[in-house]
């Protein structure tokens, strides 16, 4: 913090500062679009290469046809299609076949059903991985289909291709409509905080810089290498805006106690970042490293979040450090109209106050307190029953779209499987015939195609009889892959319903090792920081009990009151990794507060100081956090409102209840102990017990309210 304490000397030095994260913000504004660009949202991006179904769509593209990535146009006349329909129809394949879209295949394939009421128009595309490449293709499918629109005719464009597209465009517009929203809320919230007409430019403009430079960050990173998707890029705003926020909110409410103490601005905010500013670096490190953790991730969506949320965290951390204190001090006081802080003039501080008066009613029972809000957390973790993986691609938009219409009509006419046929690729060719018989014979299996030959062995489609996105489906895929070894060891079964099982694997695989390394790397941190063992254990307790909390009665919302089918496979571990590390962000807050209080005046008379003064500030920062995330639930995704609603539920239910009167009531009943084995737990021991057995009546005419032992441990006004 000596570093950042002297770039503020000078104001040439602030001018710099502001001027160089101009720039900044100034080069990611230019690349958001590009940004945008290097997102990949195919679920087979999702997937390590180490998966079967990767492996088996590698050697699908060397076949002749290519990877089947289908474009499926369902055509349907309820009454049954007549001749001259299916005249049109064929006309369409015709002109497909002549002129294919961008990425088209030249073999286009009409089926029609045997009750003749629907036909399937199918188009093979090879998007290359481009989503431009794939929204043109499947806009040129769809833009052939007119005709048959001007015919009556019910006409929807589903298949991979139909629902990738559909999921391209739910992502294209994520960043503009989560950009406005969530600015616009941090922007009500600051006025609302800080009752002040012209503040709140400051820190929103530190935090804007942060985001927009974020861009450029995210697109390099992107470039690297990493699999960055529309769900990462919806949550790095949303992180920006929120952690940043955050900051601002605790260094700038220790910059206004300061400037009641020193009568110029700079000594005040030197000092504020001198006390906050470690608190600050302390979690900002502790949701970067959590973050980080992510890259240990099968899954390349949630190990692509892991550095793109890091990075945004960081830069907001990065902001709140230089370019908010900067600008904070080349504002002045006068920034705060009309509620300056003046020079020598009493404001909020430990002797009064609700959050005092809080900490009083904890501490005078708070064995009760905790045994109850503990039991009462427990009682919100039954709700886990309710959690269930069963969110499939299908059921995951809110609203109409193509692609699930679509589905839903191959369903009347046509085994649902249809739609997303199971690819199986055998390297050796004579052992086809076993391998179809084997996979004809497991239920479930609706058809099994002719083999198509090539250079990597043979390869046929099965065509299951439910959805192929559905749990039921994805629930057949370990049979196929048992019927289809027994038969060929070098037998893959692949397509989409496998991606998806493939992706749920793995996704719990991530649950499974990344979950306690988190804990242990924050047990770390918290212990380094707090120069103890016993507190980080309570701490981390809490938290973990406010996670299974808010995941529990967040899947009984969404199963009872929504109506929701299930929770995406991802939805643990990010809820979890976004939980615990912000969870534990307050928890630094209010507990570095606390030790530097208890230093002076005592771990019970600590802790109440430490609340009384940090409260508010916290408070302000959950819910200016949970209302970011809740932006999440704009968005036409129930995987991302799931997501949101979960963390901001979680993030208020730390913020009132966890950080509020489960932490205060367990270090009130533990004492001095809390510190062990810090010297500061020795040397508290003894005060501990003094202040224990003190039942001196409430005498101090300042604040009738508290004891006088109390008033007695008050600092006098004046600079620390």
């Amino acid at each position: 913090m000596r570093v950042l304490e002297r770039l503020f000397i000078s104001r040439p030095a602030r001018i710099g500062i502001i001027v160089v994260w101009l720039v900044l913000g100034a080069l990611g504004g230019s690349f958001a679009q590009r940004f945008q660009d290097v997102q990949k949202n195919e679920e087979s991006s999702f997937l390590p290469g180490s998966s079967e179904s990767v492996r088996e769509l590698t050697l699908a593209k060397r076949f002749p046809s290519g990877e089947r990535f289908a474009a499926i146009t369902v055509v349907r006349r309820d009454g049954g299609l007549k001749p001259r329909d299916l005249a049109a129809i064929e006309r369409t394949r015709a002109s497909l076949a002549a002129n294919p879209p961008v990425t088209g295949s030249r073999q286009v394939l009409v089926r029609v059903s045997p009750d003749r009421t629907t036909a399937l128009v199918i188009v093979n595309l090879n998007p290359q991985g481009k989503e431009t490449l794939l929204k043109s293709s499947v806009s040129g499918v769809e833009s052939r289909m007119a005709p048959l629109r001007a015919r009556g005719l019910t006409v929807r464009v589903t298949g991979p291709a139909g629902f990738s597209r559909d999921a391209v465009n739910v992502f294209a517009s994520i960043n503009g409509t989560l950009l406005l929203a969530t600015g616009a809320l941090v922007f009500v919230l600051l006025i609302l905080i800080y009752r002040s007409p012209i503040f709140w430019v400051i820190p929103l403009f530190s935090v804007l810089m942060a985001e927009a430079f974020s861009r450029f960050c995210g697109w390099a990173i992107a470039e690297a290498g990493v699999t960055v998707n529309g769900q990462s890029a919806g949550v790095l705003p949303v992180l920006v805006f929120g952690a940043g926020t955050d900051y601002a909110l605790l260094l700038v409410a220790r910059y206004r106690e300061e400037l009641r103490r020193y009568e110029r601005p700079v000594d005040a905010m030197r000092q504020a970042l001198r006390r906050a500013g470690p608190a600050v670096f302390a979690s900002g490190s502790t949701v970067i490293l959590a973050l980080l953790c992510l890259s240990l991730a099968q899954v390349n969506g949630t190990s692509g979040l892991g550095p793109i949320g890091a990075m945004g965290v960081a830069l907001a951390m990065l902001s709140m450090l230089t370019l908010l204190p900067a600008a904070l001090v080349v504002g002045g006081r006068r920034a705060f109209w009309p509620f300056v802080p003046r020079y020598g003039s009493e404001g909020t501080d430990e002797t009064h106050g609700t959050w005092r008066r809080v900490g009083e009613r904890v501490a005078a029972t708070p064995r009760r307190v905790w045994i109850t809000t503990v039991l009462l957390l427990g009682l919100g973790c039954v709700g886990l029953t309710s959690f269930s993986t069963g969110l499939t691609n299908t059921q995951d938009f809110r609203g109409s779209v193509q692609s699930v219409d679509g589905q839903r009509l191959i369903a009347k006419a046509f085994p649902a499987g249809a739609n997303a046929p199971t690819d199986v690729v055998v390297r050796d060719a004579a052992a086809v015939p076993p391998v179809q018989q084997a996979l004809r014979s497991v239920p479930g299996v609706a058809a099994v195609g002719p083999p198509e030959l090539g250079r990597p062995g043979a390869r046929f489609a099965v065509t299951l009889a439910a959805d192929p996105y559905s749990t039921t489906a994805e629930n057949l895929v370990p049979r196929l892959r048992a019927a289809a070894h027994a038969a060929s060891l070098t037998a893959l079964v692949g397509g989409p319903t496998a991606q998806q099982k493939d992706f749920d694997t793995a996704a719990a695989h991530d649950n499974r090792l990344i979950v306690p390394i988190v804990l242990l790397l924050v047990f770390v941190i918290l212990a380094l920081l707090l120069r103890a063992v016993t507190l980080p254990l309570l701490l981390i307790g809490t938290v973990i009990l406010s996670f299974g909390a808010a995941l529990g009665i967040s899947s009984a919302v969404f199963d009872h009151v929504f109506g929701y089918p299930g929770e995406p496979s991802t939805l643990p571990l990010l809820a979890f990794i976004f939980l615990v590390a912000l969870g534990v962000d307050y928890n630094i807050f209010l507990m570095a507060r606390a030790r530097e209080e208890a230093l002076r005046h005592g771990t019970r008379h600590g802790m109440l100081r430490g609340l009384a003064v940090t409260g508010g500030v916290i408070t302000s920062a959950g819910i200016v956090l949970a209302g970011t995330f809740t932006m999440l639930a704009t968005l036409p995704l129930k995987t991302l409102t799931e997501l949101g609603f979960t963390i901001a539920f979680g993030v208020l239910l730390d913020t009132f209840i966890v950080r509020s009167v489960l932490v205060p009531a367990l270090v009130f009943d533990i004492g001095p102990r809390v510190w062990w084995p810090s010297a500061l737990a020795r040397k508290e021991e003894t005060r501990y017990r003094r202040d224990e057995a003190d039942s001196v009546p409430c005498t101090d005419e300042r604040h009738p309210e508290r004891p006088a032992a109390l008033a007695a441990s008050d600092p006098p006004d004046g600079p620390n």
